[in-house]
């Protein structure tokens, strides 16, 4: 009989150690450490008997056969673009995000909604009638059964089980919600752990790797905002997404972390309504709102979203400090370089805003870091402290420097076009920027600094 090891495994960064201490010596946190029983035996695993007999062996890169079936499209065609395209055949998909925010809706109504693919949904969170019942309030809106006619539920957290049903049903697509549920017999541990979540993704992959099924995991995330379980869990699988956005909103943002077979530059956007997710074609037109009129302090960015071009309304605004310290806020910018454009201000265009509150937002609720709305952000600040509006046919695509000048942003050509396309007369860019064909219907007001942006709209 082989000897049943045990050790003790870190469940912030899953490093392993033979003994119990009370701070991990890898990640130095406190308290981090679980013993878990670790029986390697072979014959535990249960792998399927189509994985246990392929046997690899070195081949050729030019004697590789090409990939049997090209990529399976999806009726969500946001999620179908974040993804590089469609789901590739033998690819893994980790989506992580806030509880709430609509993973397990997102994934269930791309099972309902592909009646060309055959999707096996297992939950181990929920019950067979659970999942009817969400699957029946998302078919509301289309108002037919018919397409969900190819989607199929099992409730099973055991690796091995799962993987009989599937090699039975021989699905075209496989969603598991959620990883941290799922146990394997080679482990003597519980489910969520570290050593858990670990060996079940590798004997998912392998799977996957072997029959060629694609799999989309949902993974849990920690208070801090990070997939819980260890980090290799997001080494292992091909795309990583993160689901996320603001619970007083009704917008999700997909994103993609990581993307083995696509690019990372992508954003998908989502309005969350009664009956599920739904896809925002135009997110320009949502975010603007449809204004009579523009206070002061209200600018708009043009900005980039991956390879999509958005238009963002930035609001500032500026007060007399009440109490002795001056507060500055950020909402879906980033604080420290706000307090940078504000010491440009201060030191280069002579604004005496040190003794006044500033407080910034996107509207939406989006997170922007790119900093070509930096001239937005800019001109949003002075228009409130000199609590004079900015023309509504006016946008802005800029980068501000230390200096005070103003530095020419990528594909500037694309956010003219969408400024173009949603009615606004003037854009103001830098200097020097390239790739610039003229385009009807809107003027290219070029400016090197700051100064020269605040004489045309302030004078």
């Amino acid at each position: 009989m082989a000897k049943v090891r045990s050790h003790f495994v870190c469940q912030s960064c899953g490093a392993s150690h033979t003994q119990w201490l009370g701070q991990c010596s890898q990640c130095k946190q406190w308290n981090t450490l679980v013993d878990e029983v670790l029986d390697r035996v072979e014959e535990k695993r249960g792998s399927p008997a189509s994985v246990k007999s392929r046997q690899p062996k070195p081949i050729a890169i030019d004697e590789i056969p090409a990939q049997d079936g090209p990529r399976t499209p999806l009726s969500d065609h946001e999620l179908s673009r974040v993804l590089g395209g469609g789901i590739v055949p033998g690819s893994i998909t980790l989506i992580g995000g806030e509880p709430g925010i609509g993973k397990s809706t997102l994934l269930l109504q791309t099972a309902l909604r592909n009646p060309h693919l055959r999707v096996l949904y297992v939950s181990g969170e929920e019950s067979e009638h659970q999942v009817k019942m969400r699957a029946e309030r998302l078919n509301q809106e289309y108002g037919a059964a018919s397409t969900s006619a190819n989607c199929y539920v099992l409730t099973e957290t055991n690796t091995q089980s799962i993987f009989k049903h599937i090699e039975a049903l021989k699905p075209g697509l496989v969603v598991i919600d959620s990883i941290q549920t799922l146990h394997t017999a080679a482990l003597d541990a519980s489910p969520g752990s570290v050593g858990q979540v670990r060996e079940c993704a590798a004997e998912l992959m392998r799977f996957a790797k072997a029959t060629g099924t694609p799999m989309v995991l949902i993974g849990h995330i920690t208070k801090d905002g990070f997939i819980a379980g260890p980090k290799v869990l997001e080494h292992m699988v091909d795309c990583v997404l993160q689901f996320e956005g603001d619970r007083d909103h009704a917008y999700r943002l997909l994103r993609p972390l990581k993307n083995r077979f696509g690019s990372t530059n992508e954003l998908g956007i989502y309005e969350m309504r009664g009956t599920g997710l739904a896809p925002v074609d135009d997110p320009s037109q949502v975010l603007l709102g449809n204004r009579t009129e523009r206070p002061s302090g209200v600018v708009v960015a043009a900005t980039l979203e991956g390879q999509r071009p958005l238009l963002i309304e930035v609001q500032a605004l500026v007060s007399s400090a009440v109490y002795g310290t001056p507060q500055r806020s950020s909402t879906g910018f980033d604080l420290r370089r706000l307090n940078m454009l504000l010491a440009v201000l201060e030191k280069r265009c002579g604004f005496r805003l040190g003794a006044k509150d500033v407080f910034l937002n996107l509207a939406g609720g989006f997170r922007v870091e790119e900093p070509a709305i930096d001239l937005a952000v800019v001109c949003a600040v002075l228009s409130s402290n000199a609590d004079i509006a900015v023309p509504m046919d006016c946008c802005f695509a800029g980068e501000v420097g230390l200096t005070g000048e103003v530095r020419p942003v990528t594909r500037a050509d694309q956010r003219v076009a969408e400024a173009a396309k949603l009615g606004f007369v003037r854009i103001f860019v830098a200097q020097g920027t390239k790739g610039m064909a003229p385009v009807k219907g809107i003027e290219v007001i070029h400016v090197a600094r700051v100064e020269q942006v605040l004489a045309h709209l302030f004078g």
